[in-house]
């Protein structure tokens, strides 16, 4: 080939990268922000079969693969729930709708009307705005007079145990409020100034940041540090990252990134732990000084970072890998099967078919274990053989996704080795949406102070949600119980938002807010 030749052959090639980097940014930002496009075609199943079959023996099983797995009970679909479910947690005032006693008469004779009975008409959903109130305490004081006329003065105060203020003037409730607002409903603390002005204080979003950093810093971080011990004795645990704006680190730009990392549980049946960690850099040690001591199985993202975790084993995200072959796919090629692309995605898709089948169906972690090593490991041996097939033009997103896919492949296989084992790492970006999602409405953390607590606080809003028990009155709670160093890890427990005393007592509290 000439000179020209392989300059045109050249332009030909990175017009093809160009158009593809066009069409995957046309779909980030006006596509469906759904992975699972292949499930909107059931026939795709039976396809890939057919194209596979003489390739491939394992894979012509795989229509018959779901029904083979051994039966429960038939599972019932799940009712819309009553009225009476979903305000449950609310009192339910009746009115009566009654006639004006001048209208008690038969229209007709002119009798009086008889009481026959109520009819139900239609139910109305009220919001009682929230209120501020100032309470001013005072200690009644007493002294006794016959020792005040020895000159030995005794004076006693009346006490209620409590401190005198949570670094501020506000109480339990108002700090959680104010913790409520930021960090489960994404609301600015500027927001916040202004929204109190409204009630009729006027408290600055500098006094509102100082209840929250110091108050964490004393009362959560005990809380904090124990799920940290709990967490590295997990067998299983899930790790993401995330980069926040930090303004004001000393000795670093505005500009400079920094991260948020999120640590959890895994899927090993115990409740859920879930740890944010902020750090300056995405460097591995991060990893390392939070997990240390950890031995288990580590699910995270591609991130090479987590391989310096000395003693914890590597398991492959495989919604990761179906993100990067879908992104493969040339556009309006979802249904052209001679597309490498596409190929790959079939394997996955019948992956993930099988994780719900099984997960469904299996009722012990060994039984997972054993349904997968026998319907999915074959599978993945296929994907393996069709990874090894392919040569993608260099450069292009195909070759991006196999070699995304190739950097892991030590470990593709380690799920299958514990039915505890998560096949991707969906819970961990699941947990740390809401900072992500809250860092759209708030932009940036003014402090290193600032971001730690906010990291403390949304490890605690975690908690709460992923064990079943209403955030505000669990941080209300915590701030009234105040954890503090000098606590066993036994008495921390008897704080932990799983614990059954504390499940019952966070449940009273939202029942009688609403009464």
């Amino acid at each position: 080939m000439d000179a020209a030749g392989k300059r045109e052959e050249a332009l030909m090639r990175e017009r093809d990268k160009l158009k593809e980097e066009i069409n995957l940014l046309r779909k980030e930002l006006f596509g469906s922000s759904s992975e699972k496009r292949f499930s909107e075609f059931p026939e795709q199943l039976n396809l890939f079969n057919e194209a596979e079959m003489e390739q491939d023996p394992t894979a012509a099983e795989a229509e018959e693969l779901a029904a083979s797995l051994s039966e429960k009970e038939a599972k019932k679909r799940k009712s819309r729930s009553t009225d009476a479910e979903r305000f449950k947690g609310i009192s339910v005032t009746k009115k009566y709708l009654d006639l004006p006693d001048a209208d008690k008469f038969c229209p007709v004779c002119n009798t009086p009307l008889v009481k026959i009975g109520e009819e139900f008409v239609r139910r109305e959903l009220v919001f009682i705005p929230a209120k501020l109130k100032a309470i001013e305490i005072y200690s009644i004081n007493y002294t006794c007079p016959e020792c005040g006329r020895r000159d030995l003065p005794v004076i006693k105060k009346g006490k209620d145990g409590r401190p005198h203020m949570l670094h501020g003037m506000a109480s339990a409730g108002t700090v959680a409020w104010v913790m409520y607002q930021k960090f489960c409903n994404s609301l600015h603390y500027c927001r916040q100034e202004k929204d109190w002005k409204q009630y009729g204080v006027a408290v600055t979003r500098t006094t509102i940041a100082n209840w929250v950093i110091r108050n964490s810093e004393e009362f959560f971080r005990p809380m904090y540090e124990y799920f940290h011990r709990k967490l590295l004795k997990r067998e299983f645990a899930m790790a993401d990252e995330t980069p926040p704006q930090v303004l004001h680190e000393p000795e670093r730009g505005a500009q400079t990134k920094s991260y948020m990392w999120l640590f959890r549980s895994g899927e090993d049946g115990g409740p859920p732990i879930i740890l944010y960690k902020y750090s300056e850099t995405r460097a591995g040690d991060n990893a390392v000084e939070f997990l240390h001591g950890f031995k288990g199985y580590l699910m995270c993202d591609g991130y090479s970072g987590y391989n310096k975790v000395p003693d914890a084993k590597r398991t492959a995200c495989w919604a990761h890998i179906r993100r990067y072959l879908t992104d493969a796919i040339p556009k309006g090629k979802h249904l052209d099967y001679t597309q490498p692309s596409v190929q790959g995605m079939m394997y996955i898709s019948q992956l993930f078919h099988l994780e719900d089948v099984i997960k469904e169906k299996c009722t012990s972690f060994d039984a997972i274990k054993k349904a997968r090593l026998e319907k999915e490991q074959p599978i993945v041996e296929g994907f393996l053989s069709w990874l090894d097939k392919q040569t993608p033009v260099r450069g292009s997103r195909m070759d991006k996704a196999i070699t995304y896919i190739q950097n892991r492949r030590a470990y593709l296989t380690t799920y299958l080795e514990d039915g505890r084992c998560s096949f991707s790492n969906n819970l961990s970006e699941n947990a740390i949406r809401p900072f992500t999602v809250g860092r759209k409405n708030w932009l940036f953390c003014d402090t290193p102070n600032g971001v730690q607590a906010s990291a403390v606080v949304y490890t605690m809003v975690e908690m709460a949600k992923a064990n079943g028990v209403n955030v505000y009155h669990y941080l209300t709670y915590l701030l009234e119980k105040l954890p503090n160093d000098r606590m066993s890890d036994e008495e921390l427990e008897l704080l932990a938002p799983w614990n059954g005393d504390v499940k019952v007592e966070i449940e009273r509290r939202a029942v009688n807010s609403n009464q």
